[in-house]
């Protein structure tokens, strides 16, 4: 019986230090949902984060639960999992989070999380216990997020300059700053709908490795998602004010008709990918999606070297998470 118990206290912990992280996912991606909104002035930051956090919030009535699925039973073989793996998983995951907010680096949080689950994964039993299309399917879409991205963004910009190229400025921008509202929105429920799930999906496998949740259920336990869905949404109305500006106004300038543009292609990249299960990061797809803009503009509208800072945070998360993951791993094997 004592048994039972204490693995239940440690589930518990456990459970409360994925809400945590899910709640840092929407503080620290906040920027990524409402920084271009800001930025073009479209709408005051406080009324941003309300915005952008009830469209993370209602996403759990849009989106099946492929994402989370992919995150429960689609990176590591479930078998493996045990208590130290998930601490080490979060715990790297989060300090990643937490360096990265500190320094305004708009990084993933989700690739953070992949990168923890695969260092703890690895120093418990090697690659071994990996499952490679998962792992590697994640892997491409830090290419693909923002070439997707960027690639929206810019065929958005160029489509609405021919369409807008006889209107006078002072109307075109009239009207994307109350279009802006609709892509902005479309972008918060494609952020909450892709990220929250990735929450879900650790705690979905922390459940199924403790027994507290068969391994053969379809979907996880309600309160999984309500509360996921729930602590993302608290983390963007609190906002990561530090890297706002880094997403806004640092890679290129943005007026509303860009920031339309930009928010429009990444949402359109978010729910394909959600769709399809594919755990991107909303940090990558968004940033792709506003240099694309600023390029269909003209190249020199964008600033290359903030822009190549970020892509080496991208390059570093999942290693440095996982890292972090494995000596987390290692400590908790002495804890408990």
């Amino acid at each position: 019986m004592q048994t039972v118990q204490t693995a239940l206290w440690v589930v518990a912990l456990l459970v409360a230090m994925a809400i945590v992280f899910d709640f840092m996912n929407g503080f620290h991606d906040a920027a990524n949902s409402i920084a271009t909104v800001v930025s073009t002035g479209v709408l005051k930051p406080g009324q941003a984060v309300v915005f952008a956090a009830f469209f993370n919030f209602i996403a759990i009535f849009v989106f099946h639960l492929s994402v989370a699925a992919t995150i429960g039973k689609g990176i590591v073989e479930p078998g493996v999992v045990d208590t130290h793996v998930v601490f080490g998983a979060l715990v790297g995951a989060i300090t990643w989070n937490v360096i990265t907010w500190y320094y305004g680096i708009p990084s993933s949080s989700s690739h953070a999380l992949i990168g923890g689950i695969v260092g703890a994964v690895m120093a418990k039993t090697g690659a071994g216990a990996l499952i490679a299309s998962g792992i590697l399917k994640t892997v491409a879409f830090i290419f693909l997020s923002p070439l997707f991205g960027f690639v929206f963004g810019s065929l958005m910009m160029v489509a609405v300059a021919w369409i807008f190229r006889r209107a006078r400025p002072s109307g075109v921008d009239r009207w994307f700053r109350r279009l802006q509202l609709v892509s902005a929105g479309a972008y918060s429920l494609g952020h909450g709908g892709n990220d929250a799930q990735k929450t879900i999906g650790i705690i979905w496998l922390l459940l199924i490795a403790t027994g507290y949740t068969p391994a053969g259920d379809a979907s996880p336990p309600i309160w999984t998602i309500i509360s996921c869905y729930t602590a993302i949404a608290l983390g963007t109305m609190f906002g990561g004010w530090r890297i706002v500006k880094t997403m806004g106004q640092k890679i290129t300038k943005l007026k509303p008709v860009g920031g339309f543009c930009a928010e429009t292609g990444g949402a359109i990249t978010l729910f394909m990918a959600t769709l399809l299960g594919i755990p991107v990061s909303t940090t990558h797809t968004i940033t792709g999606a506003i240099v694309g803009v600023g390029s269909a503009q003209r190249a020199s509208a964008v600033r290359w070297g903030v822009a190549g800072n970020i892509v080496w945070a991208w390059i570093l998360t999942i290693p440095a998470s996982a890292f972090v993951a494995a000596i987390a791993y290692w400590i908790s094997l002495q804890l408990y």
